[in-house]
Parts: C-alpha cells; structure tokens; sequence
C-alpha cells in the first residue's frame, strides 16, 4: 500500500500521521508548537519512528497562517507576519527536507480542510469554504476544485466586523487589528472577553449570542462574495454544539431572504454545517497534499 505522511502545523499543536486520505491514518502524534527547533525536532523524530510502516512517498503539509504559497515567490513555504512568537520567517519546506527528501506541498490548514470536506462530501460540489474558530479564525475556499489562491491566501478571519453592543468596550486581541473577527472572536478573545473559555460558559451567558452574531456576519459575508453551497465550521470553539444552530439562525436574519437557496433555516441546515472528515479535515487534506506531490513528481519523472 502506498503511504503518505501528513503534518497539521497548528498554533497550538502539530499533528503528524503516516497513511492515506481514503483509508485514514496509521500513525499519528500530537506535539505542543513550541519554537520551531523543539517541534521540528519531535516531528523529524516522529517520521523516523513510523519508518517501520514503509517508505512515506510525499509529506504534505497543512500550516497555520499566513504562509507563502506561491512556489514562483522567494517565501513559498515560510510562515509571514504571524503573531506567533519566534515563527515569522520559519522555513517549513526547508525543515522537513532537513530530514526526509520527498515530494512536499504546503497549503493552509483551512485550505487542506477545505480540500479534505470536498473530497469527503464528493459529488458535485463546485464552492465550499472551510471555517475554523479556535486559537486563531480561518477560513479555506475552494472553488471548482482548486484551493482559492491570489496575492497569498484567504484570510477572511480579519475581516472587520459590526461590534456587538454585549461586546462593550472591548479592544479586541489581534496584534494587527484588534478587533477584527479574529480578535473578537477566537478562542483567546473569548477567555480574554468574557474570563473563561466557552466551554466553561453557561448556557444563559451573553458569549453565545455574541459569537454567533460575529460567526454569523462570516458567513453571510461568504455567501455574499463567494456564494459557496457548504460552509463547513470546525475548530475547538465549534465543539460547542449549540452554537451552530445559533449561527445558522443569525446567518438567515442578517440574510433577509437576499440570497437564493440560503433563506431558511432548512436551507441553513444544508448549508452551514460541521465537519464530514472522519479524521481532522486539515490531516486529511495534508495527506491530500501528500498525494497531489507524489503524482506530480511522478509524472514529472516519467516525463524526463
């Protein structure tokens, strides 16, 4: 069996596996982002440990962002302007190669997410945008097929957004921005706004009108530019069930009825929902990478 191996660089943590997308992981190990010499260490040590699965045949990589994506620039691979500390400027391609020369592609988490829900799904899927609410927001785009790429990536997680009236005078967390969606909104932001986490919140508590209503202004923001037929939300804060049927409610009241096939809530059920991936979307969509580069240099080989 051909194998592959993945890594879901996070924030937080990375997830390294070996296996495939159609038949999952066979391996995997989470490790805490730290500084790039101690986490690359434990996911070169990771790799060579999985040795005994077989030869991996392309490693692909879904990063947290932003990330140089485009192999035509001088930063296709490194980590750009990120709040995380000592990361700016990371080679991540350049790490990797250090220790495992095979085919490698790199994308953004949510983009990989985005890839491995359209795969997961199947049929006739032309738009579908990948949401994740957790340490930082992102947002992945897919559109007939093909990762949505341009000056860099999406990074509708910084979009600015009408403040709650809840919300007060708060200043927002994003080093860059403040109070965009992402420094109202991640899971930082909550525990920054309201004292604790949302999973430690009360049902009664004013945090889940107000993130909804902020999640809510996202996706009608998507519906409006990019018309997707999915939007697909994930991410730690997402695990709090009770706030998707919050923001399908608040995404149809923003809507008005506007947008053709997006003006009820059982269109909203169809349309805003969680993830489809039996393994974290963004894994599989690093192992989708994976196989994407394999067959690239493949067919390149054959060519020469």
């Amino acid at each position: 069996m051909t194998i592959h191996g993945a890594i879901e660089a996070g924030g937080t943590k990375f997830v390294c596996a070996v296996g495939a997308a159609e038949t999952g992981s066979l391996r995997t190990a989470t490790i805490a982002t730290r500084d790039p010499d101690s986490t690359f260490a434990e996911v070169a040590a990771f790799f060579e440990d999985a040795a005994d699965l077989g030869p991996v045949s392309g490693i692909g990589i879904a990063s947290f962002g932003p990330v140089g994506v485009d192999p035509a620039s001088p930063d296709y691979g490194r980590i750009l302007a990120t709040p995380k500390p000592g990361w700016e400027g990371t080679d991540l391609l350049a790490r990797v190669r250090a220790f495992r020369d095979v085919p490698l592609a790199i994308d953004t988490d949510v983009n990989a997410a985005a890839l491995a829900e359209v795969a997961a799904v199947g049929g006739d899927l032309r738009q579908l945008a990948y949401v994740t609410v957790g340490t930082g927001i992102g947002v992945g785009l897919v559109s007939e097929g093909r990762a949505v790429h341009g000056i860099g990536h999406p990074e509708a997680g910084h979009i600015l957004v009408r403040r709650h009236p809840a919300h007060g005078d708060f200043a927002g967390t994003c080093p860059f921005h403040g109070d965009c969606l992402e420094g109202l909104a991640a899971g930082p932001a909550v525990s920054a706004a309201w004292g604790s986490p949302a999973s430690e919140l009360p049902a009664d508590h004013p945090f889940w009108a107000v993130e909804a209503d902020y999640l809510a202004q996202l996706c009608m923001t998507l519906f409006l530019t990019m018309a997707p037929e999915r939007i697909v939300m994930g991410g730690g804060v997402m695990k709090q069930e009770r706030l998707l049927p919050l923001i399908r409610a608040r995404t149809a009241e923003l809507l008005g009825g506007y947008v053709q096939g997006a003006r009820d809530m059982a269109a909203m059920e169809q349309r805003i929902v969680g993830p489809a991936c039996r393994e974290p979307s963004g894994l599989v969509g690093a192992f989708l990478l994976a196989e994407r580069a394999a067959r690239h240099h493949a067919g390149a080989a054959s060519r020469a």
